[in-house]
């Protein structure tokens, strides 16, 4: 029975393979019979079609020809062109380059009629342009760009916003070398004034010698089509006033634009501050008051807006006692029997001073000031117009903010 088996099971797959050969003929039959005929149309010339001559070979190559001699005459027309305005620009370079080695820090006023009249005229309208003399409407808040503040070690930005420290510490080494490079530049306008810096008169052995420890601070933006504005301000010796010098970088060198004085001595300065109740934390601002304004410079004027009647005799026991020790009375004590509210107690101490100009500083009891914040609002207000809005300090107490401005 098994030996029967072996010959079936080998005519049967004799049998399969012919079927599966059948299978594969039919199918080949049914391809050649299906496919439709080639398009005439699609046949390369030469290849099965119409046929051409030489004539027709030769003109197309000369048309392909002619294209690209056409696309080699423009480009080279456009290299042509592009090298005249890189000579030009490299000219104008070099020029500024050969103006800035022979400036250096020790040229900003003495080479400027060295500099070509049409590059002078161009520096100039930068200048106009980046609102250093006058200012600019904007369309809105947004449209502002920042100052930054910086001194001899520090620079403290604005455009971080309220979620990181705007203190720089470190001073990038590029920054820091900028900075260092607009310092001595004005260190050299103020020591080697020229005639419209109002200096011409004084004798050059009474004229007071800068150097860097009398930088105080500056303010520094760059805007991206005009260029970098610097203004730094310098404490003068044995005085209340400052030299403030006004620089003004447009994409190339250090450009001087003014240095002025001004004047802060004769300036009182009233801090209005509104209480109620909080008689500990008031002792340790007299404390800091004493420290800041009284010991350093008396041209102050302390307003406490108190109200309520609770405290009111220990707050009146704490100025008396300083006003004994310190034989200081330029202060006011107005009572005032409301509900407490910031923004009236600030409306009524700044209403109760009549003795003419003052600059008001609005402050609260958790504020801790010092002399150079109070050097900061001197020198960037002026009296009966607000000419410049500024945040100038970040204080993180009870989420307040001092704000100083200055009234007729």
């Amino acid at each position: 029975m098994p030996r029967r088996s072996f010959p079936l099971q080998g005519r049967m797959r004799w049998l399969f393979l012919g079927l599966v050969l059948l299978l594969v003929l039919f199918l080949f039959a049914y391809l050649l019979e299906c496919t439709p005929p080639a398009d005439v149309s699609l046949v390369l010339p030469g290849l099965g079609g119409e046929s051409y001559g030489k004539d027709y070979y030769r003109a197309l190559l000369q048309e392909q020809e002619e294209h690209h001699l056409s696309r080699a005459a423009s480009l080279k027309r456009q290299i042509a062109q592009l090298k005249q305005e890189l000579q030009q620009m490299s000219e104008k370079l070099k020029d500024l380059q050969d103006w800035k080695e022979g400036l250096g820090v020790q040229g900003l006023a003495e080479t400027k009629d060295q500099v070509p009249g049409d590059l002078l005229e161009f520096l100039h309208s930068q200048i106009d342009k980046a609102e250093v003399n006058t200012g600019a409407r904007l369309p809105s808040e947004y449209a502002l760009v920042p100052f930054e503040s910086f001194n001899s070690g520090r620079v403290y930005q604005l455009e971080m916003g309220l979620t990181r420290h705007p203190e720089e510490k470190p001073v990038r080494k590029d920054r820091r070398d900028e900075l260092v490079e607009v310092i001595e530049a004005a260190l050299d306008v103020i020591n080697n004034p020229d005639e419209e810096d109002g200096q011409e008169d004084d004798v050059p052995m009474q004229r007071q010698a800068y150097t860097e420890s009398h930088f105080t601070e500056g303010l520094y933006r760059t805007e991206r089509d005009k260029g970098t504005l610097y203004e730094l301000f310098f404490a003068e010796e044995d005085s209340n006033n400052f030299r403030h010098v006004t620089l003004f970088r447009p994409f190339g060198p250090l450009m001087k634009v003014r240095s002025t004085s001004v004047e802060t001595s004769g300036v009182v300065i009233n801090i209005i501050v509104p209480l109620a109740g909080r008689t500990d934390a008031f002792s340790q601002f007299l404390h800091n008051f004493r420290e800041v304004c009284i010991k350093h410079d008396r041209e102050v004027h302390l307003t406490v807006v108190y109200f309520g009647q609770e405290g009111l005799r220990e707050v009146k026991s704490y100025l008396e006692k300083m006003s004994r020790e310190e034989n200081f009375s330029n202060y006011t004590l107005i009572p005032v029997d409301e509900e407490f509210s910031r923004g009236r107690g600030l409306d009524i101490g700044a209403r109760a001073w009549k003795k003419g100009d003052v600059l008001m500083f609005f402050c609260d009891v958790d504020i801790y000031f010092t002399r150079d914040y109070l050097n900061t609002c001197l020198l960037h207000t002026a009296p009966n117009s607000q000419e410049r809005c500024w945040i100038l300090e970040r204080f993180w107490l009870w989420n307040d903010m001092s704000i100083s401005l200055r009234l007729p």
